[in-house]
């Protein structure tokens, strides 16, 4: 279906952020949700996508040895150990047209959050003027580091709706020119969050010739890229060509490496744009202490870690598999280590978050609370679950089992 120019957005194919309670944390509309209700049984939070495997046993020992180092104040672009590490493991990672410069293409990030935030208000800048309002496009269900960065860029937020029909990530072919001619910047999540779908190559060299031929950025938020249990998804840097131009990635250490609380990632590609985006984050961004650098270091040049951690969310969703089986829609998503269940037959997805919480002592997110309504009022997020398998094995089989008994 193609958008009309005049709307910028097609009947159910994208989204103009309203105002009010779509705009709060979808974290905290949970807790208000749930507020009510105590639960039967013992707390599982399945809510949250905090990863709770062990820290990898480097992360003490480099920390002390660079202790000391806290007393510095960090410069904006990283220090050059981590910024060649980071180019380093890209470069081994994934099949790039040539390697990532750490001197030009790397920017250490205070994890993929702000820079996602900050990426959004640097492309707003950065392209130029736009044939109408400036507009940034996202999947929906979407991170919601996007769309505030949109809100703090003054652009038209657009959200393009990821449903089973189109594989969990957005149509392009129901984009027209005319929205094309005045987007800023355009957010991909692949692994795709919640539904853990991955883009293909093809995929991301179409979304790569939009880009070039409109002048837009492309920011592709890669933070799950390494936990899978088939193929190794790829990035978007692979098809960005020689220059990597008008794309760039980001990826942290909280996923990869049991790490959400170090706050450790970076940006990587378009050396263009990291110039411009260096510049707003050297005066309003957060700094990474060098210490945290260090480990990072450390975790970007080990990769056993990083397997024993897919093994650990393999055995879970080898629980999940034999536990929800194909209840709920499920499948066992191509990557991330999210399960994204449909309950539109059991009330709905605020009902069966209330029910869980309370009768099964399993919190989970209602999907509506991850997603906005399209223009015709469909919301993609509506009747499903996130659940986030990032408890211990144990915990995780007694949570999916106790969800089953109550949902059926």
């Amino acid at each position: 279906m193609a958008m009309t120019a005049s709307s910028g957005v097609a009947q159910g194919a994208g989204s103009v952020q309203p105002a009010g309670q779509a705009e709060r944390s979808p974290f905290a509309r949970t807790t208000e949700l749930l507020a009510p209700y105590t639960p039967a049984k013992p707390l599982i939070t399945l809510s949250l996508g905090e990863p709770q495997h062990p820290v990898p046993a480097f992360v003490g020992p480099v920390l002390s040895r660079h202790i000391a180092e806290f007393g510095r104040y960090p410069l904006a672009r990283g220090i050059e150990p981590f910024r060649r590490a980071a180019a380093n493991w890209l470069s081994t990672r994934f099949q790039l047209p040539r390697p990532v410069d750490p001197e030009s293409e790397i920017l250490v990030l205070n994890g993929s959050r702000e820079g996602l935030f900050f990426a959004a208000i640097t492309a707003a800048r950065y392209v130029g003027p736009r044939k109408g309002r400036p507009a940034i496009l996202m999947p929906n269900p979407f991170y919601p580091a996007y769309g505030a960065g949109a809100r703090a860029a003054g652009c038209e937020q657009i959200y393009l709706p990821t449903t089973v029909a189109n594989g969990f990530l957005p149509d392009l072919d129901a984009l027209d020119d005319a929205t094309l001619a005045r987007t800023v910047a355009f957010f991909i999540a692949s692994p795709a969050n919640p539904q853990g779908a991955v883009a293909s190559p093809d995929y991301f060299t179409r979304l790569k010739k939009l880009a070039d031929r409109f002048g837009f950025m492309i920011l592709s938020d890669e933070c799950y890229s390494e936990i899978y249990t088939r193929q190794a998804p790829g990035s978007a840097l692979e098809c960005a060509g020689p220059d990597f131009t008008n794309v760039v990635a980001f990826q942290s250490l909280s996923k990869r490496s049991n790490l959400p609380g170090m706050r450790v990632g970076f940006a990587a590609g378009d050396r263009n744009f990291l110039a411009a985006f260096h510049e707003l984050r050297n005066v309003a961004a957060p700094q990474v202490p060098v210490p945290l650098q260090h480990v990072a270091v450390a975790a970007y040049s080990d990769e056993a870690h990083v397997v024993e951690n897919r093994r650990l969310y393999r055995i879970k969703f080898d629980f999940a598999d034999q536990i929800l089986g194909n209840r709920y829609g499920y499948v066992r998503p191509a990557g991330g280590f999210c399960v994204w269940l449909d309950v539109s037959a059991r009330g709905g997805d605020e009902a069966a978050a209330v029910r869980l919480y309370r009768d099964a002592g399993v919190r989970v997110i209602p999907g509506s609370y991850l997603s906005r309504p399209q223009h015709d009022g469909f919301n993609p997020g509506d009747g499903y679950i996130r659940l986030a398998l990032v408890s211990d094995s144990e915990s995780t089989a007694e949570a999916l089992h106790r969800l089953v008994e109550i949902l059926d």
